[in-house]
């Protein structure tokens, strides 16, 4: 089967299973109706999509078809078992992703980008995939980037890319999680929980938690945050300098956030 549809089968099916629990154990409260939010969040997947299809039908497992066949990349240069190979592959993929959610804070010009991920001012599972056309196309540049000098094979490409999208929505879920369940995953991986104080409107707090899937990361560069200053069910998410929902939940509003004056940082 076409690697493409194995994985939009996939994120298709999270979604749904996702979107299914935040109905049955929310931990917070919706500010805005869902289904005005899901329009909007849902919209702009489809336009980065599109434009993912049409400037890299490829991708990025094309991609690192492409650099194994060329011989390129530190996996293609040394003798490894194909398990050991994967796995590694992976981990230093997500330290890649973790690094360059850290990048996206620190530049002015890529944070205009990512302040679209932020001003999402509740949170569920489409806010996962609710990234700018112009940083998705920035983020796959930079993947490119990344298997070029690891030169991982397909397969740990493949893991990657699914592991990625599926903890993203996982993370990024208003999932109600028993505290003592939540600190034992988030020891492995992001958890809502911890993930949430990334969105928080308390600069401290947003610029912590970076993590999407190993959540090893933070806690080396000490940029973890254990714990909101309140509590999360009324801790405020999105940015302060944009309340209004036009600007936030409208695909119109959303897609011209990079291209106006910002105040948050």
């Amino acid at each position: 089967m076409d690697e493409k549809i194995i994985r939009l089968s996939i994120s298709l099916g999270l979604l749904i299973f996702f979107a299914i629990l935040e109905s049955l154990i929310p931990r917070r409260v919706r500010t805005l109706p869902r289904l005005k939010r899901w329009w909007t969040n849902l919209s702009l997947v489809a336009v980065d999509t599109f434009l993912l299809r049409l400037l890299f039908p490829g991708a990025a497992v094309g991609f690192s078809i492409l650099i194994t066949q060329k011989g390129w990349g530190l996996f293609n240069n040394v003798n490894l078992p194909i398990t050991l190979e994967i796995i590694l592959g992976i981990i230093l993929l997500d330290f890649s992703i973790y690094l360059q959610h850290i990048l996206s804070h620190r530049f002015s010009l890529l944070w205009r980008l990512h302040r679209v991920h932020h001003a999402d001012p509740d949170l569920d599972v489409t806010s996962g995939s609710r990234f700018h056309p112009l940083e998705i196309i920035c983020s796959m540049l930079y993947k490119y980037f990344w298997i070029m000098v690891l030169g991982p094979s397909a397969g740990a490409v493949v893991i990657f890319e699914v592991l990625l999208n599926g903890l993203a929505l996982f993370n990024h879920a208003n999932l109600s999680i028993p505290l003592g369940i939540d600190k034992f995953i988030r020891f492995f991986i992001v958890t809502p929980e911890m993930h949430r104080i990334h969105h928080s409107t308390i600069p401290s707090e947003h610029h912590s938690n970076y993590g999407f899937n190993l959540s090893i990361w933070d806690r080396i560069f000490k940029t973890y945050t254990e714990k909101a200053s309140l509590p999360q069910d009324k801790m405020n998410l999105g940015l302060s300098d944009i309340k209004d929902p036009k600007r936030s939940s409208t695909l119109f509003g959303v897609l011209i956030i990079p291209f106006q004056k910002s105040q948050t940082k």
